[in-house]
C-alpha cells in the first residue's frame, strides 16, 4: 500500500489498541493481539521499549503477520527502521525519537504518527509532515509519564480546530470516562490497559468499539 491508501484506512479505524506485554496481565502479547483482532480492531500499535533489537524485530514480524492476515494496520512505536524492516504501515514517534521530517524522507509510504501534549507540539508535528497526531495523556495513566502530566479532555478542544490531519487521543481512557472524549468529536481512541489488562480482552475491545461507533457512553 502507498501512503494515501494507508491514511484512508487509518481514518476509517475506531479503536486503536497499543500492545505492550508488560501490560497484558501476565499473558503473551500475541495472545492479546489475537483477541483484539478477533474483536474487529483494525489499528494496532506494537510498543515494546525494553526488548533488545533482535527480539523486538522478531516479535514485530509476528505482529505483522497477524495484523496482515486480519486486514489491520500495524504501527510500530519509536522505530522507523523496524517498521520498514517488517513492512508495517507506520511508526509512532515521540519527542526523543527520529524527527518526523527525517522519518518521512526515509519512509515516504509509512504513516508517521506523533505525540503531542499541547497546541504548539501538534502544529509542529503537522507542519513537519506527520500523518496523524495523538493528543494526550487525557487522563492519568500508568503506561506513560510526561513532564506536562495529564492534559485533560479540554485539550482536544484547543488543538483539533487547528488540525488538517487525522488525530487520535489517548491516556487513561476507560469505559467510565470515554464519553468525555467522544463528546469532543474523538473518533479514533487509543487505549492500552483498558483492553490489554481486561479479563476478557475481546469483550473489552468490542465494548469500546461500540461506544466509539455509536458515539455514546457504554
Amino acid at each position: 500500500m502507498d501512503l494515501a491508501q494507508r491514511i484512508a484506512r487509518f481514518e476509517a479505524a475506531d479503536l486503536y489498541v497499543v500492545i505492550t506485554e508488560q501490560f497484558c496481565a501476565g499473558r503473551p502479547s500475541l495472545e492479546v493481539l489475537d483477541a483484539v483482532l478477533d474483536a474487529g480492531v483494525t489499528l494496532v500499535q506494537f510498543r515494546e521499549k525494553d526488548l533488545d533489537d533482535r527480539t523486538r524485530f522478531q516479535r514485530a514480524i509476528q505482529f505483522r503477520e497477524r495484523t496482515h492476515d486480519a486486514g489491520a494496520l500495524l504501527i510500530v512505536d519509536d522505530r522507523v527502521d523496524i517498521a520498514l524492516a517488517v513492512d508495517a504501515d507506520g511508526a509512532h514517534l515521540g519527542e526523543f525519537d527520529l524527527p518526523i521530517d527525517a522519518a518521512r524522507r526515509i519512509a515516504p509510504d509509512l504513516i508517521v504518527g506523533a505525540s503531542s501534549h499541547n497546541l504548539d507540539e501538534a502544529l509542529a508535528a503537522q507542519q513537519a509532515g506527520a500523518g496523524y497526531v495523538n493528543i494526550g495523556p487525557i487522563f492519568s495513566t500508568q503506561t506513560k509519564s510526561v513532564p506536562t502530566g495529564t492534559v485533560g479532555p479540554e485539550m482536544i478542544d484547543e488543538i483539533v480546530p487547528h488540525l488538517t490531519i487525522p488525530w487520535t487521543t489517548m491516556g487513561g481512557i476507560k469505559p467510565h470516562n470515554i464519553g468525555q472524549v467522544l463528546q469532543r468529536g474523538a473518533k479514533r481512541i487509543a487505549v492500552v490497559t483498558a483492553v490489554t489488562e481486561a479479563e476478557d480482552v475481546r469483550a473489552a475491545a468490542a465494548e469500546l468499539r461500540e461506544a466509539i461507533l455509536s458515539g455514546v457512553h457504554p
